[in-house]
């Protein structure tokens, strides 16, 4: 279907942005779809790592298997597959007072309920839930935008 992107500034650098983009409890809170964790234990994920997420989208209860790729030096890359396939990708860049945050997400999406529910999460994304994730990752990052 389609790849979105959105940047934001962080007054953090890019260690602890990793920390929050990792944090199972964190994730829900700055997410661009609502999801929950279902089996995942530890404090932080780290490459290597499978997890079950559990989530709604157009009116439909979904599972995904989300695969962490990567996760280290501020950059965080995973693949969540259910019914679509989103390809995640988060990059903090140090800069002199915090960090640059990119996010990347790819959908795609086979068979009739695959291309339907990739079009209404591209439609979420083209309207803005994707910035609107990011700007949460800052507030979240800067007690100052959290006031």
């Amino acid at each position: 279907m389609a790849t979105w992107t959105a940047t934001t500034r962080v007054a953090a650098v890019p260690d602890q942005v990793l920390a929050l983009l990792t944090s199972p409890d964190a994730i829900a809170r700055w997410a661009p779809i609502d999801f929950e964790v279902l089996d995942f234990e530890g404090e932080h994920l780290r490459a290597g790592n499978r997890v079950r997420v559990h989530g709604g989208l157009a009116g439909r209860s979904l599972e995904f298997e989300v695969a962490v790729d990567e996760a280290e030096d501020g950059h965080l890359v995973l693949t969540a597959i259910g019914p679509i396939r989103l390809d995640v990708e988060y990059l903090a860049i140090a800069l002199t007072n915090g960090s640059e945050v990119r996010a990347s997400i790819a959908v795609s999406g086979r068979g009739l309920l695959g291309r339907f529910l990739a079009h209404a999460t591209d439609a979420l994304l083209a309207a803005g839930a994707l910035s609107s994730a990011v700007g949460r990752i800052a507030r979240e990052l800067d007690p100052v935008l959290a006031a």
